[in-house]
Parts: C-alpha cells; structure tokens; sequence
C-alpha cells in the first residue's frame, strides 16, 4: 500500500474578508497521479500556492513525506522535492534552453550524484522531455508547446518527489495536450507523484486516478474519474442549478 506523500489537514487562507479555503482537507500518496479541478475561483491556485510556500496560511498544516512544512520557506520546500511548473513560463530569456536547466540543477535541487555533471543531467531531461533538438537555441526560438515542454523541463531539473503541474495544456491543441499527456506519464512512471491542475476535462479524466474538486474554497467530491464524471454536486458547481 503507497504511502501518504502530501497531507493537508484543515487548511484555510483568507484574503482580506474573503475566505478563499475553507478548512480543506485532502491526501496525496507516493507516486500518485492526482487530479485538483473546480471552476474559476474555486480556491486551486491558492492551494497549491499554500503547498509550494508561495502563501502563508491562515489555519491548518501541511506535512510532506510526515514533517510538518506549513510554516518552512518556499526554497526549503523545494530541497525536500516539492516542485510546481507555471502556466504562464518564464524563461531566462538570456540563455539557452539547455543553460535554463542549469539555474534550478545547481540552485533548487539537492546535491546531484557524484560523477554526474549538470551538462549531462540537463541533456537527459531534455531527452525525456522531447526538447533535446532545441538544446541550444534560445526560449524566443521555440513554439508554444516546446515552451510548456521547456516549463516542465526547468521542474524536473529540481530533482521533485511531488510535481505540481500548473495548466500545462492551457491553449494547446488537442494533439499537443496528448504530447503533454506523454510526458507526464513517462515521467510518473519514473516514480515522481503528480498533482494536475487543469480545466481541459479530457486530460485531468485520463490522467488522474484520483481527483478531488473544489468549489468556493470548499472540497466538495473526491472519487476516480468515473465517479467524479457522475457526481451531481460537481455538476452543480461547473454548470450551476
């Protein structure tokens, strides 16, 4: 049986008067692929954001692999393995595909194995990803999706045990969602556990073995895809009453 990598327990954030999540409570297990969906406003970003460190929170923890994290800076969490990709990338505009990889390998990962160079690392992740061809060109040189696939690549360079995977099919087509869809699990097949946050139901369905949905800051279903597909209250919540 896998054991629990990430556990919220009774998280909540507000924002001002607004109360953004409301005590939320969820598991996320070693190797998992877990699907985080809601309509807009839900409470998604801010709960990754909470996870990642990018938020202080106003109730609740967060514990990874059982060490409780709700208070440790975001660079700490990411040494212990916990690592999201933005929808919106930002590369270093400056540098080469392959020399984007090289800020995360030698600033955000934990120490690399001896013998190993962050040239040789970078290139292997570049391999996995599909952008080995582009190594040395610069992000203004590549399309849409080699700039989703470059996204992922500069996560993986920070060696994750929990991949936060923010939008990385938003305004794709549905062949390059499917590309997308490879990746992601070629690379939880190498036993990095995945949270998906995506509004293309397609992806999120197929991808997920599990998927919990938010809505107004609340968790209001958790189930397989199959259940979550029939569930009346998550009906409610994306197409109203």
């Amino acid at each position: 049986m896998a054991t629990t990598l990430l556990e919220v327990d009774g998280l909540t954030r507000r924002f001002g008067g607004f109360l953004a999540l409301d005590r939320v409570t969820l598991h996320v297990k070693a190797g998992e692929r877990f699907g985080l969906i809601g309509p807009n406003g839900s409470g998604k970003t801010t709960l990754i954001n909470c996870v990642s460190g990018a938020l202080a929170t106003d109730g609740g923890r967060i514990l990874f692999e059982g060490r409780d994290i709700t208070t440790m800076p975001a660079h700490q969490r990411t040494r212990l393995g916990i690592v999201r990709s933005f929808q919106i990338p930002k590369p270093f505009t400056s540098m080469t595909v392959l020399e984007n990889l090289g800020i995360p390998l030698e600033y955000a990962a934990p120490a690399r194995s001896h013998g190993t160079s962050a040239t040789a690392e970078a290139t292997d992740i570049l391999r996995v990803i599909g952008l080995e061809a582009k190594a040395h060109l610069r992000p203004a040189g590549l399309t849409q999706i080699e700039m989703r696939k470059l996204e992922l690549a500069r996560a993986m360079a920070a060696r994750p045990k929990l991949l936060i995977s923010d939008e990385a099919m938003a305004g794709l087509s549905s062949a390059e969602v499917d590309d997308i869809l490879a990746i992601l699990f070629r690379l939880n097949e190498q036993g990095i556990t995945i949270i998906m946050i995506e509004h293309i139901m397609r992806a999120v369905m197929r991808f997920s073995e599990r998927v919990v949905v938010l809505d107004a800051g609340n968790r209001i279903a958790e189930g397989t895809s199959e259940e979550i597909v029939r569930n009346p209250a998550v009906e409610k919540a994306y197409l109203g009453e």
